[in-house]
């Protein structure tokens, strides 16, 4: 997967990542277990990590959190972001975020430690990369951002099909499926994990450019995007993800390394993996026709 992370220009190849669905389990169980906790102690940047990045000086941190209380959480995309008062903590791809109770062990190395007054914990840990951003609200004026928020999710009401008619109008339509929908950031929260369940679905080829798409596959793709998220989201995202307890997803991934070398629960044909535009597609020869 070819990721330009907030303006960082960085490969990352074959990564999985939390994506809308994530996003939406995570700050949904954060809104059952965090909200109205006070905060007690902030360690921020505690583990040195070249590829983990902070709004200003995480040093800092402390003096924005301290005493406040957890509001609500919301996602943009991908994206997770919890108020804290006038404050925003916002967390990005690549970012761990895990829920530890009191008495729990904690991860001896990691980007953001948050201590609540009934001595339960919100981790951060970077693995590979990751955004940690945490700032007074109105100060963070980054594109990736401010577009994951202006944008609608595909599970609004916003999200018309003449909307995504329109975003297909404006590229080349030399353009692969996949770089539509998991590049460019044209859907926000749409990567190359959730794509893969997305297509299928679809019966549409990775692959598949989109001058050669009728009416009726850009009909087939628009009402896939809806569905296929929306079944992701409700099952509690992807199995090939953690959720904020750490426990593993539950939706069980059509195409994906799970699956891979297994027959299509439709037609039985093999589950193939290729490398295509610096990262993995999943498909099924016999029912995603290129």
């Amino acid at each position: 997967m070819d990721v330009n992370f907030y303006g960082a220009n960085l490969i990352v190849r074959g990564m999985q990542m939390l994506e809308l669905p994530e996003a939406m389990v995570i700050a949904r169980q954060i809104n059952e277990s965090l909200y109205g906790k006070r905060i007690i102690k902030v360690i921020a940047a505690n583990h040195p990590h070249k590829f983990a990045w902070y709004f200003g000086d995480p040093n800092k941190y402390p003096d924005l959190l301290l005493n406040k209380t957890i509001g609500n959480a919301v996602n943009y995309g991908g994206l997770v972001e919890i108020k804290v008062g006038q404050v925003r903590m916002l967390f990005g791809d690549g970012v761990n975020l895990r829920y530890y109770e009191k008495d729990k062990v904690l991860p001896k190395k990691h980007q953001l430690l948050i201590e609540f007054d009934d001595h339960s914990h919100l981790v951060a840990t970077v693995q590979m990369y990751g955004g940690i951003w945490i700032f007074v609200d109105g100060q963070n004026d980054n594109p990736y951002y401010l577009v994951a928020k202006e944008k609608p999710s595909p599970l609004s009401d916003d999200f018309t099909e003449e909307y995504f008619t329109e975003l297909i109008n404006l590229c080349k339509d030399s353009l692969s499926l996949k770089a539509f929908l998991a590049t460019e950031q044209r859907i926000p929260g749409l990567g190359n994990g959730v794509v893969q369940d997305i297509l299928f679905n679809a019966q549409l080829h990775p692959k598949k450019k989109l001058k050669t798409l009728t009416p009726a596959n850009k009909k087939a793709l628009y009402m896939s995007i809806k569905s296929t998220l929306d079944k992701m989201q409700l099952e509690g995202g992807r199995d090939t993800e953690h959720d904020l307890y750490g426990s593993l997803c539950s939706y069980r991934t059509i195409l994906s390394k799970n699956t891979l070398g297994r027959p299509c629960l439709i037609c039985k044909t093999i589950i193939k993996k290729e490398t295509y535009l610096g990262g993995s597609i999943y498909f099924c020869a016999g029912c995603q026709k290129q």
